[in-house]
């Protein structure tokens, strides 16, 4: 993992730091920006999340599905908490501290929309840095594309009614016509763009061709999520003055998903007497979340300058810092787990 990689949050920081002071001194850019929407969908975001989400497309192999079967305790293991306990767990902490916990300083229309955009969070699933987890911890590296693979598969299916499911039991009303939207255009489309690229790429150069594309558009998919980052903090700058707390407040019940959910995966992995080589990786994957998907989402149902948007931009702050922790628990743990 290259240093710009590892310094990720940082970057990160730089850019709501950057977003919050342009967004003072220059409030019209950003006006102008957030007026350039049809249907909910901003042409300067939309640009930026395909820079984002297409070059991890192309680094999907479909074809690896075949090999499904071959390490079975560790796929149980994600798919029942990416899809089975990760979208509801999140959603429950999402109601517990931001309609009880945080009732006494977060307005009730503030706290719904902080809600919708934890629902989205913990309804995405892994993304493909969870291959640089997975490295981290001298994970299988088959094993975690198969996973990551099916993941992204089952997302195609299973994240819009989830999501719907999910913010309908939270009193929110859901605009199916945008949201399914929002899936094919940042999902579907670029899933599609990525396995047509990718197969071009093999057909005249091989794998060594497709990793040669991803590096080069690996700087435009960083640059995206930092630019929409600017954007959303831009939009964001005067509450986020106002309100210096906020930020510190939305980490709070994702910070316990992500150990909480990591406790269960590992745990379980411990329990079944999975390899480390695959329970490492197991347990990342379950703990990851596909940030640029939750964000892109967000934007497209509530708006740019919405507090769902934040929500999930909050959560790409954390993801690096709380990967990185678990990365150096799992190898310290390496020795309690079976023989690879």
């Amino acid at each position: 993992m290259g240093l710009f990689e590892r310094l990720l949050s940082v970057w990160v920081g730089l850019a709501i730091v950057c977003g919050i002071v342009l967004g003072l001194l220059v409030p019209g850019v950003f006006e102008f920006l957030a007026s350039l929407e049809y249907a909910k969908v901003n042409f300067p975001v939309a640009v930026l999340i395909w820079a984002m989400v297409f070059p991890m497309m192309v680094d999907v192999d479909f074809t690896s599905l075949r090999q499904i079967g071959s390490k079975p305790r560790g796929i149980m293991i994600t798919l029942v908490v990416n899809w089975l306990i990760k979208p509801f767990s999140m959603a429950a902490l999402g109601v517990l501290f931001f309609r009880y916990v945080f009732a006494d300083f977060i307005p009730t229309d503030d706290a719904e929309s902080y809600i919708a955009g934890l629902i989205l969070l913990g309804a995405a699933p892994c993304t493909a840095m969870v291959f640089v987890w997975s490295q981290l911890t001298k994970g299988d590296a088959t094993y975690t594309l198969v996973q990551v693979s099916l993941n992204d598969a089952i997302m195609v299916f299973a994240f819009a009614p989830i999501v719907a499911f999910l913010l309908g039991v939270t009193d929110i009303t859901i605009p199916w016509e945008t949201l399914l939207l929002s899936v094919a255009l940042y999902v579907i489309l670029p899933l599609g763009a990525g396995i047509v690229t990718r197969q071009t790429l093999k057909a005249s150069g091989g794998e060594p061709a497709v990793k040669a594309f991803l590096a080069r558009v690996k700087p435009f998919s960083v640059i995206g999520l930092l630019t929409t980052i600017v954007l959303l903090f831009g939009f964001q700058g005067q509450v986020i003055v106002s309100s210096p707390m906020l930020i510190a407040l939305i980490a709070v019940p994702i910070l316990l998903q992500s150990y909480g959910i990591f406790a269960l995966a590992y745990g379980a992995a411990y329990v079944l007497k999975v390899p480390h080589k695959i329970a490492a990786p197991c347990a990342m994957i379950g703990t990851s979340n596909f940030f640029e998907l939750a964000v892109a989402v967000a934007i497209s149902l509530y708006g740019l300058n919405s507090g769902a948007a934040l929500a999930t931009v909050v959560g790409v702050l954390v993801e690096v810092p709380v990967m990185l922790s678990l990365v150096a628990f799992a190898n310290r743990t390496r020795t309690a787990f079976k023989a690879d």
